[in-house]
């Protein structure tokens, strides 16, 4: 496949299948249906999750900032105006992990990675909008995650607190997580938001936690073998967990970009090498058709399901290792995957959540909207191929 091709075939599923997908979940009482079954079903009275919504402000926003449509724009804000009214804690400050339907809170917890996504979301829009009201809630969170969660003492950031910023006895962010004072999901996630808002937003407070979050990265969460720890102790003990494929390729992009975002071109020197390793540690989970595994367990068993963000991730790594890494063989990477996605992912509107260990039959009891399954990986992968491969 030629690279033109690629690219019309991935702008062709964005504007064609996946964002109108989500366009079409609307709730004309306000806000997004907050769950959609494997086989289209709609269910307009599922909890609403902090993180669905922040994805879907962020996606909207970035597409619109890319490609100009107005009913992107539209929706961005159709989502804001909810999520300012609902999931944002007037009274304590940070965001809820989730809502109900109509909006009541439902779980308070105030977990680091939601007021990431917050931030993301929120710096993104600002860019669209010039709102300072937008950036306005954007630089709110960064305040309460500074004040609240940083830890000084050790370094990086506490996993959860309560929802009036007090310490919890569980703070995993999901059944699949150890429950650990530090994650590198978080922190991950974290750096991504701040990078976001420096570009709109050029504090210089901001400016050294991002610093610190990607100094972090390279000295405390990649081990030795290049794949990334993914579980800490308050004083950065690591905590045994799984090898995670999709979070290590994940990683060896998003950490160059948020070098980049700073400026500092000795900085940015500094990571490419744990970029090049993480890429390579990554891509240690490619299988032969293209696609990649989820994650091998500590205990050395694999799950060789097809997650869709795994999958994506895979495609913007490799396209960035052939990019600015002069990895000959990464555009080939991403396009097999690419050819994997195409043939067993895509669905009409939305992807499936992923395949079953053969690769081939779709999971059909995970939903194809949800608390995690958001349009966040497969918009992104796509905006990415669109900025990387010049027509």
């Amino acid at each position: 496949m030629d690279t033109s091709l690629f690219r019309k075939e991935v702008l062709s599923e964005l504007e064609g299948d996946i964002l109108p997908f989500w366009l079409s979940l609307r709730d004309p009482s306000g806000g997004f249906y907050g769950e959609v079954t494997s086989d289209g079903n709609v269910l307009a009275e599922a909890p609403r999750g902090e993180i669905l919504n922040a994805r879907i402000i962020w996606s909207f926003a970035a597409a619109y900032g890319s490609l100009g449509r107005k009913e992107y724009l539209e929706a961005a804000l159709y989502c804001r105006d909810w999520f300012v009214s609902h999931l944002v804690d007037h009274d304590n400050g940070g965001v809820f992990w989730s809502v109900s339907f109509d909006g009541a809170p439902l779980d308070t917890k105030k977990q680091l990675y939601s007021q990431a996504f917050a931030i993301y979301a929120f710096s993104e829009l600002y860019k669209v909008t010039s709102d300072k009201d937008d950036l306005e809630v954007a630089t709110k969170l960064f305040n309460i995650v500074e004040r609240k969660f940083r830890d000084f003492a050790n370094g990086g950031y506490l996993e959860a607190l309560s929802q009036e910023f007090s310490p919890l006895d569980d703070m995993s962010l999901s059944a699949h997580d150890i429950n650990a004072d530090k994650t590198m999901n978080s922190h991950l996630h974290l750096m991504e938001a701040y990078a976001n808002l420096y570009s709109v937003w050029p504090d210089p407070f901001l400016r050294e936690a991002l610093m610190e979050l990607v100094r972090l990265t390279c000295q405390k969460i990649i081990s030795p073998s290049g794949h990334l720890y993914l579980y800490f102790k308050n004083d950065w003990t690591v905590i045994p967990g799984a090898t995670s494929y999709g979070h290590d390729i994940e990683t060896s992009w998003l950490l160059l970009e948020c070098a980049e975002a700073l400026g500092d071109q000795r900085l940015t020197e500094y990571v490419k090498p744990y970029c090049v390793a993480l890429g390579a540690a990554g891509n240690e989970g490619l299988l032969p058709d293209g696609s990649m595994m989820y994650e091998t367990l500590a205990g050395g068993s694999s799950d060789r399901s097809r997650q869709w963000w795994v999958q994506a991730e895979t495609v913007v790594g490799n396209l960035w290792l052939w990019k600015y890494h002069s990895d000959p063989e990464g555009l080939p990477r991403a396009l097999s995957c690419w050819n994997f996605i195409k043939t067993h992912l895509l669905a009409q509107g939305e992807w499936y959540w992923g395949t079953l260990a053969d690769g081939v039959t779709p999971d059909l009891e995970s939903p194809k909207a949800g608390f995690w399954k958001c349009p966040y990986h497969n918009t992104r992968m796509c905006l990415q191929v669109l900025n990387l491969i010049i027509s």
